[in-house]
């Protein structure tokens, strides 16, 4: 979740999910070979085992979860190689490339319809979601089509062995630690370790949660007084929901809508001169926020109320479909912090609410 975008923050100034890309990994093995680079090992690995079981214990970890979990170990070369291999460092990659072929090869109409089957699978259920947390239930359908295909592709890697590799590693050493202890806790709170698999990168589930997400944010979506992000979708459902909600998200409020900017817009009269703390070229590639109102007095004719305000985005540049996006876009990309991603979230939640 939250740490992705500084796990891959290359992919997001090209607009590419980092979660995704861990998700391609899914499926893979783990290959029981040593990383042969950067000097790590099995061995290595296995001397570093001391110094996070210290932390977990420093965090409150029972012993005995302590004497079951780490003698079954192993180091995740297959992590490590996977953590190295993540696009968008090479030279002579474009630094904005074009939206619309994206969109075009992610929003299938296989994918409209799968969400649109779902959501009136469980109609009743999903409304009342939408009502406790106050986030539609399109938006839900589209943030679990986008993260794992409604739950077909979760991946397969231990995240116990993943997580312990790569706080290992090191560059991201207390990032992945936090996870990995966040991991225990979920053990201790009944879920066996076979069952705690997700990507490489730690995201696991039909949401993709990170574990520390899972226990800040997972709630019961079925009734059954469990939080189950792997086996309940309706719990992974609720989940997203309480995220987007503890994200800010405004009920009532629309994400944003598509528009044509005119020939001859002033575009440095609306740029925007602050730069984000965080997720700062996501952020570069919108303007300055004003009003509906306001943009309709600059030629941008849209749907959205006065008041509402809106930051403009071209993902293709000038003379293509832009989009007015309001703060609650800016809560999807609290989710995943990619223009792509949020683009694409939000434009499958429009088709999965539109009748077919």
């Amino acid at each position: 979740m939250r740490w992705v975008h500084g796990l891959a923050a290359a992919l997001l100034v090209m607009g590419l999910p980092a979660a995704r890309v861990s998700r391609d990994g899914a499926g893979i093995g783990e290959s029981p070979a040593a990383a042969q680079g950067g000097g790590l090992s099995e061995a290595g690995y296995q001397a570093y085992l001391p110094q996070l079981r210290a932390a977990a214990e420093r965090a409150g970890i029972r012993a005995a979860t302590l004497d079951r979990i780490f003698p079954a170990l192993a180091f995740s070369s297959r992590t490590i190689e996977l953590d190295r291999a993540q696009p968008g460092g090479a030279a002579g990659t474009p630094t904005n490339p074009p939206f619309a072929p994206y969109l075009a090869r992610q929003l299938t109409p296989a994918l409209v319809a799968r969400g649109r089957a779902r959501y009136a699978a469980d109609r009743t259920r999903l409304d009342a979601i939408a009502r406790r947390y106050g986030v539609p239930a399109q938006y839900l359908i589209a943030i679990w089509g986008k993260e794992t295909g409604y739950g077909t592709i979760m991946g397969n890697f231990d995240l116990l062995n993943s997580l312990s590799s790569l706080a290992y590693e090191g560059r991201r050493r207390e990032l992945f630690t936090n996870e990995f202890i966040a991991t225990l806790r979920m053990v201790e709170r009944g879920f066996p370790r076979e069952e705690l698999k997700g990507s490489w990168a730690g995201a696991a589930g039909h949401p993709q949660f990170l574990p520390s997400v899972y226990i800040r944010l997972a709630v019961d979506g079925d009734g059954d007084g469990r939080a189950d992000i792997w086996r309940s979708h309706l719990d992974a459902l609720a989940s997203i929901a309480n995220y987007l909600r503890n994200a800010g998200w405004r009920p009532g409020l629309t994400w944003g809508t598509a528009v044509r900017v005119p020939a001859g817009f002033d575009r440095a009269a609306v740029a925007n001169r602050l730069r984000a703390p965080r997720c700062a070229a996501v952020f570069a590639r919108h303007s300055r926020w004003l009003s509906g109102a306001e943009w309709r007095r600059l030629g941008i004719a849209n749907s959205l109320p006065d008041g509402v305000m809106a930051s403009l985005i071209e993902p293709d540049g000038p003379g293509a479909t832009a989009y007015l996006t309001t703060s609650n876009y800016r809560v999807i990309l609290d989710y995943n912090c990619s223009n792509f991603y949020a683009l694409t979230v939000a434009l499958l939640a429009d088709s999965v609410a539109r009748p077919g």
